[in-house]
């Protein structure tokens, strides 16, 4: 065995992506990475020296970096986690909670008008996420990162999210003195201690979970989700240092070929709901993954004296995404979903086996039939790209023991 300590010569980034429930598809791609890690005889160290997450992928995020000086027990604890969620620990899901919120949320978008002014205090949010708060603060050690630090193991830790307040994004960050903030066309960053409002506000999913307050510049701003106004989602892990990058998405980065069968019937307020979450969480990463690939490519054509005076630096870009489309497995898990919960979303549109409506379900799915299928895909398309992922780090090429990596765990 390879005994690997310290941060890596060339550092590398993790870049997990948002979508709620869709981010039970990280915990396979991670998992699998963990055992190939293993079969290439590679143990010790933290693997991912830079990390940063957005929405769901920053709670992700945040138990690595706390967890960072054990990465395989890290990731195991973490597809535990996943493995039994269920939406209680994420939201109120029982029948009072799912009517003190969603219900006066839905009656506010149509009667709200005539009773504003007997309703003390106005819904703020589809679903009512305190159980989330409660498990964050259980379970992930946000205390221990600056020792992490101090001891090696972690170079930067970053979380984005979106202020309401002030229309930027917001990407705060711990690391190092040498890491300088950095500012760009509606982006900001700032150097803080990241805790778990943070957390909730960049898992804060547009309409369905409440904003969170957070200091931005001295200032309390009402922050949202991270992948909102995210133009740029690799950007943060490269400011912070990475000079190659990991990126795991949340849904298909290029639709098969192939003619697929569309309705004629007007959208339903669920699948214009559910269409415009995909904008909010996968568009961004394409685009991004595309503009880094061009600029690798423009500065591979570059003399060596002309790239070393340029600002720009080719990052070794490794993307993996779920092979399958999200929205379909998630409607045949829909029965899954507590019943007032599925009381609720049906108001909107959305129906048992119909994938249209199931889009905007699919972030909100946190039951283990749903979420144990993303993580087996992201175990699958991970080990299909098994010498990617060795050339990408480097790691030795060996053949594993069948069991090994085909037959996870």
């Amino acid at each position: 065995m390879t005994e690997v300590t310290g941060q890596d010569q060339r550092p590398t980034g993790l870049v997990l992506t948002g979508g709620g429930a869709r981010a039970a598809y990280q915990v396979g791609v991670l998992r699998a990475i963990a055992r190939i890690r293993k079969s290439a005889g590679v143990r010790g160290g933290n693997p991912f020296p830079i990390i940063v997450g957005t929405s769901a992928g920053a709670v992700n995020a945040s138990w690595l970096a706390s967890r960072c000086d054990n990465f395989d027990r890290a990731v195991g604890q973490l597809h535990e986690i996943w493995r039994y969620i269920n939406a209680e620990r994420v939201y109120r899901s029982d029948a009072i909670g799912v009517a003190r919120s969603g219900a006066r949320w839905l009656a506010m978008l149509t009667v709200g008008w005539a009773m504003a002014k007997w309703w003390r205090a106005k819904p703020r949010s589809l679903l009512d996420n305190s159980p989330l708060e409660r498990l964050l603060k259980r379970y992930v050690p946000l205390e221990r990162i600056p020792r992490l630090m101090q001891d090696g193991h972690l170079r930067a830790f970053a979380v984005g999210a979106s202020s309401y307040t002030s229309g930027l994004h917001v990407t705060f960050f711990q690391g190092g003195d040498d890491i300088q903030p950095w500012t760009r066309m509606q982006r900001i960053s700032q150097r803080t201690t990241i805790t778990v409002t943070h957390l909730l506000a960049s898992s804060a999913i547009p309409f369905a979970f409440p904003a969170a307050q957070v200091e931005v510049d001295g200032r309390l701003e009402w922050l949202g989700d991270g992948s909102m106004r995210q133009t740029a989602p690799i950007s943060p892990a490269v400011h912070l240092g990475a000079q190659r990058v990991l990126v795991i998405g949340a849904g298909r980065m290029v639709e098969p070929p192939g003619h697929r069968s569309v309705s004629t019937e007007y959208p339903s307020l669920a699948q214009v709901a559910g269409h415009a979450m995909s904008s909010i969480f996968l568009d961004a990463l394409g685009v991004d993954v595309e503009r880094a690939q061009r600029i690798n490519q423009t500065l591979s054509l570059l003399a060596p004296d002309v790239r070393a005076r340029t600002p720009l630096r080719p990052i070794d870009l490794l993307v993996i995404a779920p092979s399958e489309r999200l929205d379909d497995i998630a409607a045949k898990h829909l029965r899954s979903l507590p019943r007032p919960v599925r009381t609720l979303l049906k108001a909107i549109g959305v129906t048992k086996g119909d994938a249209r409506g199931a889009a905007l379900a699919s972030y909100l799915l946190f039951e283990p039939p749903y979420t144990n299928e993303l993580i087996a895909l992201g175990e699958k398309d991970t080990f299909a790209r098994r010498d990617d992922v060795l050339r990408f780090f480097g790691w030795p090429v060996t053949r594993p023991a069948k069991q090994t990596e085909e037959t996870p765990a």
